[in-house]
């Protein structure tokens, strides 16, 4: 009569607790393996260093004068930032607000007690060109500010549109001052 209970293949018992073993084992180097192929997938999606670095900009205003501008890149953009002079900054504080396209006064795009210093995208808000103005022998337009000359937009020296197809101001970034003499943009 032939044994009922299990056997290898040899004639032996075979061994449950073997087989769960087993089991397990590959059980858990599954789950390990899934596990690093899923960290490896969710870190590669994280931002790469050199994005990291641009996505703040230090900059030092000590070497731009009254009347002068500078040019620096944040995120793949242009950033205009502007040493206003006395003439400018009263020449953008008397602007009516009905005089403007896209009412904002200038106190709300200037950090309280910089009221020198503009900082914007320098990007035209119209069809997105580059907006001429922030170089002292520059066509800044009737407003003394910045002149998209692909389409006619005007901007004052608080960045704000006041004439031609720009439907809104120029975007002003956000920054912060380190020191009366350093920003950080972003």
């Amino acid at each position: 009569m032939a044994d009922s209970s299990a056997s290898t293949a040899h004639g032996h018992p075979a061994d449950g607790n073997k087989r769960d073993t087993l089991e397990l084992i590959a059980g858990a180097g599954a789950a390990i393996f899934a596990g690093s192929i899923g960290w490896a997938l969710v870190g590669s999606m994280n931002p790469s260093k050199d994005v990291l670095a641009l996505s703040s900009v230090d900059v030092d205003l000590k070497p731009i004068l009254p009347g002068q501008g500078i040019t620096v890149m944040w995120q793949g953009k242009p950033i205009f930032i502007r040493h206003r002079t006395a003439a400018e900054i009263a020449e953008a504080r008397n602007v009516k607000p009905s005089e403007l396209n896209d009412v904002q006064l200038d106190k709300a795009r200037v950090k309280p007690g910089h009221d020198q210093w503009i900082v914007l995208v320098g990007i035209c808000t119209h069809l997105g060109c580059i907006p001429l103005g922030n170089k002292t022998t520059d066509m800044r337009g009737e407003y003394n500010g910045w002149f998209c000359p692909c389409h006619g937009s005007q901007y004052d020296t608080s960045g704000r549109i006041r004439k031609g197809p720009a439907p809104t101001n120029l975007p002003v970034p956000p920054y912060a001052f380190e020191s009366d003499t350093r920003i950080k943009i972003g």
